[in-house]
């Protein structure tokens, strides 16, 4: 069986190089994505094309694996997400500001030891907030 958790943290190192054809090849043919970006297909190369435009957005982006387990064919990493916003990002023009949000990722694995699915949930409105483009609350 598949070392899952070292193939979740070659992901994130392939990603963090700059190698999206390489993170690519770690994701099955039939590879789904279940957390949709609008305007990009929940397949292998919608992803990689997301992936893409974040390098492009945040060229300096670095994803830390902070935890990383695995139980069947699945696997979990808790991830932070740093970064400076110097090109357009989701439609909105660079801030120069940094972001530093956590994020988590389920993977399922398949026989052949490639992603064949993805769920994830970001803090996008934290990520907002620290890039200016929403309002932070109030101090707690």
């Amino acid at each position: 069986m598949a070392d899952n958790v070292a193939t979740v943290r070659r992901l994130y190192d392939l990603i963090n190089a700059g190698d999206i054809d390489g993170f690519g090849s770690v994701l099955a043919a039939d590879f789904v994505e279940h957390e949709v970006t609008p305007g990009l297909e929940p397949t292998k190369s919608g992803v990689k094309e997301f992936f893409r435009m974040q390098r492009t957005a945040f060229p300096d982006l670095h994803m830390a694996v902070e935890d990383a387990f695995a139980s069947g064919d699945k696997a979990v990493a808790r991830v932070r997400y740093t970064g400076t916003n110097h090109g357009a990002f989701m439609g909105m023009p660079a801030t120069g500001k940094a972001a530093d949000v956590q994020l988590i990722d389920l993977f399922r694995f398949g026989d052949d030891g490639l992603v064949h699915e993805h769920w994830g949930v970001v803090d996008l409105m934290t990520m907002m907030q620290q890039l200016g483009v929403v309002p932070a609350g109030p101090a707690a």
